[in-house]
């Protein structure tokens, strides 16, 4: 009886060991979304928006480090994200970047032909059917508000014309992984279970995606999920404690 039991949680843990090589993004998003959710009362809006199948690109705010965590746990589909090379190259996390498929950049001046490279894997991406996100501002911001969108945006459509869906993200400004009260990563964490929303908008074509519309897109859903990341009132203690997806409860009309 044990060799057999032995035998079959053997072969199980086969099975999973060659699943997950064989397909790593499905798996580690799931797991992603376990994280998250640990750390953050969340609240999702418009994921449905998300295409089933096809290529997409996903426009966010970016405030914080653990945005891609958040957003590309949020997706239905996994996602592939353009982000720094020198947070690429990390020892600790690099294999974790090349599993999922992220892909790194540089500014030319540190890296001759590095954004060329990066454009030309994106439009790969997109030529294969998969979802990219990008964070069109280039940077965290500074004071928690959207900046400026980079033409980097255009470029890509310019080259591959696809939907477009803008997410706002509120919630994370203030935590140790932004900017707020100094650079990100140099302070302790002092918050846990903050309140987090994640809000996308319906496609946006090609034709229309231009830079001044997507971050006014971005910056109107940033606004509503501030409605409700920064309300006051709801502290930890407060009832609503738990993650919350409307589009599961038919109510998250973006």
């Amino acid at each position: 009886m044990n060799l057999a039991f032995l035998g079959l949680f053997g072969t199980l843990m086969a099975a999973g060991a060659w699943r997950v090589a064989r397909a790593p993004r499905p798996i580690i998003r799931r797991l992603i979304y376990l994280l998250i959710h640990c750390l953050y009362r969340l609240r999702f809006r418009g994921r449905r928006f998300i295409p089933a199948k096809g290529a997409a690109l996903v426009v966010c705010n970016h405030v914080s480090f653990m945005d891609a965590l958040v957003v590309g746990g949020a997706s239905p589909r996994p996602l592939r994200f353009l982000m720094d090379r020198p947070i690429y190259d990390s020892p600790w996390l690099n294999w974790l970047f090349r599993l999922v498929g992220a892909i790194p950049v540089d500014s030319d001046r540190h890296d001759p032909g590095s954004v060329r490279r990066a454009l030309e894997e994106v439009s790969r991406a997109l030529r294969n059917g998969e979802v990219v996100m990008l964070f069109p501002e280039g940077r965290l911001t500074p004071d928690g508000e959207v900046h400026a969108f980079r033409r980097g945006l255009e470029t890509i459509l310019a080259r591959d014309p696809v939907p477009v869906i803008p997410a706002g993200l509120a919630g994370l400004w203030g935590s140790w992984t932004s900017h707020c009260d100094g650079p990100a990563l140099s302070k302790r964490p002092r918050r846990f279970r903050a309140r987090v929303a994640l809000y996308f908008g319906e496609p946006v074509s090609p034709r229309l995606a231009r830079r001044d519309r997507m971050e006014a897109r971005v910056r109107a859903l940033k606004a509503e999920a501030d409605d409700w990341a920064c309300s006051v009132g709801h502290g930890l203690g407060s009832k609503d404690s738990g993650s919350k997806d409307l589009d599961s409860k038919g109510s998250g009309k973006s």
